[in-house]
């Protein structure tokens, strides 16, 4: 049942991808703010005590949900799965952002990739190089990808029902959110980092298995740990390697210079490499079904 609702739920949201799915984060956005501003007294428990409120009942609830369908009829209790991943699952979420970049960057418009990259990572009103503009949309996309299609099928066939999904999804929104709420925040930002974990490892296996195995394992032991978040440093740096393009290095922020190593190897980001991306994403997306049939076909022999 995991896998038939995994693939419906890929299916449907590429034949016809949620329109409203911006309304479902700001509904998302005004629950972390009421919850902000009841909880927030500048203390690391505050910020305990408001994760778990946002979080544990959402993923009980989908659970409990999963259990009752399943006792009233399974197809029920497969619908409610497919309902659960096609919003918390896909790469309709960031792909349009990708594509438009892709699109104005081939168009030789660098100018309107210059802005569309602005409102995907946030304004920032650096002008930047063609060369930066590319490197930063192939980290985007590569971490898009974990987040919103990797790590919530790890976590959706750990867990029953799609409670593991929601579980994740929730815990990347508010670690984003609350990321600058210095101590209220902290414990978002160190749950999401243990549930992501063992997500990251997987996505950089299978990019690696994919893509050059070699150069994707030797950037992901080398480079990896000296990236400011080391979750993340092993999806990029095993996606460099992978596809053999050089990611990472200094970038200028309305804020200063932001001093980050280089990740991978070979060749300067090129329009190039944003095809070979979306190739490296989808070959992984087919391994991680594959294993996934294979383990379910073992389950019934």
């Amino acid at each position: 049942m995991g896998v038939i609702a995994i693939i419906a739920a890929l299916l449907i949201e590429q034949w016809r991808p949620l329109g409203d799915r911006r309304s479902v984060n700001e509904a998302l956005g005004a629950w972390a703010g009421w919850l902000e501003q009841s909880f927030n007294g500048g203390e690391r428990r505050h910020g305990i005590v408001a994760w778990l409120v946002a979080v544990i009942p959402a993923a009980a609830g989908g659970a409990v949900l999963h259990a009752l369908f399943y006792a009233l009829h399974p197809l029920l209790a497969l619908a409610f799965n497919i309902a659960a991943l096609y919003v918390t699952l896909g790469f309709r979420q960031f792909s349009h952002h990708f594509t438009a970049i892709q699109l104005a960057i081939k168009s030789g418009d660098i100018e309107r990739a210059r802005l569309l990259l602005d409102e995907w990572r946030g304004a920032s009103g650096v002008v930047r190089t063609r060369e930066e503009v590319i490197r930063l949309v192939i980290e985007e996309a590569l971490l898009a990808s974990h987040r919103h299609v990797f790590g919530v099928l790890l976590w959706y066939v750990l867990l029953p029902g799609p409670s593991g999904a929601i579980l994740y999804r929730l815990a990347a929104f508010l670690a984003a959110r609350w990321q600058g709420l210095g101590a209220f925040g902290r414990f978002a930002q160190q749950a999401f980092y243990v549930l992501d974990w063992p997500a990251v490892r997987l996505t950089g296996a299978a990019f690696a298995v994919v893509g050059d195995f070699e150069d994707a394992v030797y950037c992901w032991r080398t480079q990896a740990p000296s990236w400011p978040e080391p979750n993340a440093g092993i999806v990029l740096a095993a996606g460099a390697g992978a596809m053999g393009v050089r990611l990472g290095m200094p970038v200028q922020e309305v804020d200063g210079m932001h001093p980050r190593p280089e990740l991978g190897l070979s060749e300067p980001a090129d329009a190039p490499f944003l095809d070979s991306t979306v190739g490296l994403v989808w070959r992984a997306l087919v391994v991680w079904v594959a294993v996934l049939i294979v383990i379910s076909i073992a389950r019934l022999l």
